[in-house]
């Protein structure tokens, strides 16, 4: 097992990618602290992920609520002791496909708020637990668009500034032993997503990128999460800094 003994922290434990993140990484070893501010999404991951035979409990939190981000990580030290791996997959758009004129001031906030500001909150309060440690994997979500987008304006420059800041702390905490890498995904199929389109949206939408991305298919969560297990795992241990995409191909 890639992640036997592992104490793993996954953020939005609740969504499709957060917790096919949390059951690839309980099925690899590793002890999961499923977090999200939905608490019954939270608790049913829990219960796939011990259905699997997993170990792990869920912890609700805001990500939004730096006071909730702190509580989190401060009962997992007084817990634990320690934390192995954080991957950072809360987040979402609250201003999708607007003009440059339309940019909503309080929508912008709130991309920026949870997307980019959660992630370098909780990778602070993660490097306290890691660096006396001298070991720790993180794993913060960027998306594809961190490229730029026609008409995902804040969202993009909240995933471009996770890419950065990813690349900051991995200069930073390498002499401790800390790895920090970001995923960038193109469309991935979740419930969320679909439910929100509706079934004749999303199935026109996921053949128009299937016909443009070179694999011929959208990606699933589980493809997210297997590359999420590679670099929290010892196969990845000399992996930092680094921006994977998760695309089938898309933008080459």
């Amino acid at each position: 097992m890639r992640l036997l003994d592992k104490i793993a922290l996954v953020t939005g434990a609740a969504g499709g990618i957060g917790r096919a993140v949390a059951l690839c990484f309980a099925g690899e070893g590793a002890f999961v602290i499923a977090s999200d501010s939905n608490e019954s999404g939270c608790a049913e991951t829990l219960e796939l992920l011990e259905r699997q035979g997993g170990k792990g409990i869920s912890v609700s939190a805001d990500v939004t609520n730096e006071d909730e981000i702190r509580a989190l990580y401060r009962q997992i030290g007084e817990c634990y002791g320690r934390l192995d791996i954080v991957v950072n997959i809360a987040g979402g758009d609250r201003e999708p496909v607007v003009e440059v004129e339309e940019i909503d001031y309080l929508k912008m906030s709130a991309n920026l708020d949870l997307n980019l500001k959660s992630c370098i909150i909780s990778c602070r309060e993660a490097a306290r637990l890691m660096k006396p440690k001298g070991f720790g994997r993180i794993v913060n979500m960027s998306s594809l668009v961190y490229r730029g987008s026609p008409n995902q304006f804040s969202y993009a420059a909240a995933k471009g500034g996770i890419y950065a800041f990813t690349r900051s702390i991995a200069m930073s905490l390498g002499r401790y032993g800390i790895t920090a890498n970001a995923l960038a995904p193109a469309l991935v199929e979740v419930p969320a997503f679909v439910e929100a389109l509706g079934a004749e949206r999303w199935e026109m939408l996921r053949k128009e990128c299937a016909q443009r991305y070179p694999l011929g298919r959208v990606a699933t969560p589980d493809d997210v999460a297997r590359c999420a297990l590679f670099l929290a795992s010892d196969d990845a241990a000399f992996i930092t800094g680094q921006i994977i995409e998760i695309s089938g191909g898309a933008r080459l």
